[in-house]
């Protein structure tokens, strides 16, 4: 009996890893697909063999698309459709007509690249006008990034510039407020002075969801200071103690699972708005924003956080990171957050707020620790290292006094950490 492959995620079908006829097991990644923020792969739901296969490179899909399906092992498979199954990472590529579509060039004069070729590409130093593409429509992939060897006339060529209409208008044009996708926006300036960049598919993204948010959802804030000095000691201890497991959990692991414990006692953080009826969750999922290194950011979710031990929490958010910093999430690590945390500790940032990320109804902005003196209860003056932290909370779920009370919920927590280890 067949199994289906199903979608659990909107996306564009890069390529095939795996052809029609192929043997592949439980897990496998057969496919890769581009979703807003990252390429993300696709697994083999079950062992057996790729029966059919029902999409193409460079196709459209929604969650939810049957993009193929696997059949028992040893079972005869149907003869591979070559127009719809694409080549292995290994195999020879793409049709000649397609890798010469000009090197991934849109109409508009600009290149179409994964997001991880083009991370990759800005870090290696290379000109995406050089490199030849041989995915979907000429899209530059990973691999071609990876294989590029640059010859004596393409070492030396310059950086591409756009200059499709910039090298034919001399005079600027005055800016004039248009329409897109609902939002306005101004005339993009033209001349030899600037540079036309194309926005990617994740800053699009980006854009939309603040503007939803900040247009949409009721702010308010809320700031907290807190001494982070017993949770560094906690962590200190919890670290030796996990030395021989090669484990390390970071500041950002503990404040992840107090933000989940404390939510516990104020559900309605934990509850989306849908404007005619609000939808509590039971499970403690958090959001981690994760900024890339080539510009954006995408949110790994931690599940279950509440639950977890601190050991199992800082391996699981390690190995989902690294995955989104290399292009390569998984949809279960990015999908199904019910609250969100964005920790810029390592930028030395004093405090600041977050945007809400929508449905949800709340985030916590996660400020640096630094050392200052303090006046104690006793009256003596010493030194703590304190740590400033912003609730942001949609007001339609919430109010002042109850974000409020999750702070100090969250300080009582932060500075008594041992229910942190139960």
């Amino acid at each position: 009996m067949a199994t289906n492959i199903v979608l659990s995620m909107d996306g564009t079908l890069l390529n095939w890893l795996k052809n029609q006829g192929d043997s592949v097991n439980k897990g496998d990644i057969i496919a890769e697909i581009e979703a807003d923020k990252a390429t993300v792969e696709v697994e083999a739901p079950t062992s057996g063999v790729i029966a059919s296969v029902s999409a193409k490179p460079g196709d459209e899909l929604k969650e939810g698309t049957v993009i193929g399906t696997i059949g028992e092992a040893g079972a005869s498979a149907p003869a591979p459709a070559a127009p719809v199954s694409a080549p292995t990472a290994t195999a020879a590529p793409v049709p000649q007509e397609t890798a010469t579509a000009g090197n991934g060039m849109t109409p508009e004069g600009r290149y179409k690249a994964s997001p991880v070729a083009r991370n990759m590409a800005a870090e290696k130093g290379i000109d995406l006008a050089q490199v030849r593409g041989t995915g979907p429509g000429g899209r530059i992939t990973k691999s071609d990034v990876e294989n590029f060897q640059p010859t004596p006339t393409t070492a030396a060529a310059p950086p591409s510039t756009v200059k499709s209409k910039t090298e034919q208008t001399t005079q600027p044009q005055i800016a004039t407020a248009v329409q897109f996708g609902g939002m306005p926006v101004r005339k993009a300036p033209e001349g030899p002075d600037v540079e036309i960049i194309e926005v990617t598919r994740m800053r699009a993204r980006i854009a939309a969801n603040t503007v939803e948010s900040k247009q949409w959802v009721p702010h308010f804030y809320v700031t907290s200071e807190i001494n982070l000095d017993p949770l560094l000691k906690l962590r200190e201890d919890v670290n030796k103690s996990l030395e021989s497991q090669g484990i390390k959990v970071s500041v950002n692991d503990m404040l992840v699972k107090a933000t989940a414990i404390t939510l516990h006692k104020f559900p309605n953080l934990n509850t989306h708005y849908y404007g005619d009826k609000l939808v509590r969750h039971h499970r403690y999922n958090i959001g981690i924003a994760v900024a890339l290194s080539n510009g954006g950011l995408i949110n790994v979710v931690a599940k279950d956080a509440d639950r977890l031990s601190l050991g199992a929490l800082a391996q699981m958010n390690k190995e989902m990171i690294a995955r989104a910093r290399e292009g390569k999430v998984k949809p279960e690590d990015v999908q199904g957050s019910t609250f969100t945390t964005s920790n810029l500790g390592p930028y030395d940032v004093e405090h600041f707020i977050a945007i809400i990320n929508p449905p949800e109804a709340g985030i916590l902005a996660i400020g640096s620790g630094r050392k200052i003196p303090v006046v104690k209860a006793d009256g003596s003056i010493g030194v703590e290292t304190r740590i400033k932290i912003t609730i942001s909370v949609d007001h339609r779920v919430s109010d002042g006094a109850e974000g409020a009370a999750y702070l100090q919920e969250l300080r009582a927590l932060i500075e008594n950490p041992m229910r942190l280890l139960v």
